[in-house]
């Protein structure tokens, strides 16, 4: 059995993006986005993870460029 919300995983460790990071936006614990990960999301949570995550991961690169 494969865990739930493979792809928004895979989508942080790819981003290199810690999930401290994606609950500081949502201004959540760390602790629920986990809780929140291990059931399949919905559709827009799912494009709400997805928005946070590259939001994060473009901020990073700026930051890292300049």
């Amino acid at each position: 059995m494969s865990k739930a919300n493979a792809d928004i995983r895979a989508l942080l460790k790819e981003k290199h993006i810690p999930v401290y990071a994606v609950a500081h936006v949502m201004g959540v614990h760390e602790n629920t986005v986990f809780r929140r990960l291990r059931f399949e999301l919905t559709k827009a949570e799912k494009a709400e993870f997805t928005r946070i995550i590259n939001a994060l991961a473009e901020r990073s690169e700026t930051s890292k460029s300049a």
